[in-house]
């Protein structure tokens, strides 16, 4: 316990370093997106490939994924169940409370909690690809089908060819092609990449800080839509999963701290970016982000304090 502990003290005490050179001035709110984007476009896919690549794939493709995708399949058929049969959402709105509640930052505060708190980065790939190959198409396909949710159509090739866009699947799909072909890759290679994935962590942690400082208190709106994905994505998702992991699975340690560590994640920022694009419960979204971030550190460290 006290590893896991110590482990989620480092990063907290990342993300209050960021907190605080936010509150000073030190960096400025716009910092956040400069620090973000290194993040997501150069450090985390670098640290994903590294990763992967040195990985033994049953360790990658393990019961995690499963019971993520089980606990995730919970919560958006509660969702569904109650904002769309009950409160009678539009697909839009019901699609974007979908993501909202189950969609988890698998990127930027996913990838630390598994490497440093797990210790295996790698767990987080599946949980990647399956999020940008399967669940946000199927989103845009819905989306994109209601013109309430867009403006303009989007063809069929634009929605298939688009999560090869993202940098974290197109790493993680290389570093699964070099696990499976079995190549071991130079050092004079593998060492500047090591190098660039070793700031990954610490990069978003400070963005992740900096962020918090820029103040939330006007971008939130508590509504039920609000409420409800909150509520599934911060303490029913980590709560289905660990019921899968222990009562069906009957795993235990690490096993079973792994997936319901990792189902606690918050809502993913590219929520907000798809509600915004498709113009559909930008509030719902941008709220979501926020609340479900502000909750989850104190949750995953009792969560880790509980099960270690």
């Amino acid at each position: 316990m006290s590893a896991v502990v110590g482990a989620f003290g480092a990063l907290v005490a990342v993300a209050v370093l960021g907190y605080v050179v936010g509150l000073f001035g030190v960096l400025r709110k716009d910092d956040e997106l400069v620090l973000s984007r290194l993040a997501f476009f150069v450090a985390t896919p670098a640290l994903l490939f590294t990763t992967v690549a040195r990985a033994d794939l049953r360790a990658i493709f393990s019961v995690v994924l499963v019971t993520n995708l089980v606990s995730l399949f919970v919560v958006q058929a509660l969702f569904l169940l109650i904002a769309a049969v009950i409160w009678r959402r539009t697909r839009s709105e019901a699609t974007i409370g979908v993501l909202a509640s189950s969609y988890v930052n698998a990127g930027n505060l996913g990838v630390p909690v598994a490497a440093y708190v797990l210790g295996d980065g790698a767990l987080v790939a599946p949980i990647v690809l399956f999020q940008v190959l399967i669940m946000a198409p199927v989103a845009f396909a819905v989306l994109d089908g209601d013109r309430q949710g867009s403006s303009r159509r989007v063809s069929l090739r634009t929605i298939v060819t688009r999560p090869f866009r993202n940098p974290l699947t197109v790493a993680s799909l290389l570093g699964l092609l070099v696990s499976v072909v079995g190549v071991r890759l130079p050092e004079l290679v593998m060492r500047p990449i090591d190098l660039v994935a070793a700031a990954a962590v610490p990069v978003a942690l400070v963005a992740y800080g900096l962020s918090l400082s820029a103040g939330t208190k006007d971008s939130i709106i508590v509504r039920r839509d609000v409420v409800l994905a909150v509520a599934l994505k911060t303490f029913v998702q980590p709560l289905a999963a660990y019921t899968i992991a222990r009562w069906a699975l009957d795993l235990h340690g690490t096993a079973l701290l792994a997936p319901t560590l990792l189902a606690a994640l918050p809502t993913a920022q590219n929520v907000y970016v798809y509600a915004v694009h498709y113009r559909a419960s930008r509030t719902l979204a941008r709220s979501a982000v926020l609340l479900s971030t502000l909750l989850s550190i104190p949750v995953m460290i009792l969560i880790a304090g509980l099960l270690t």
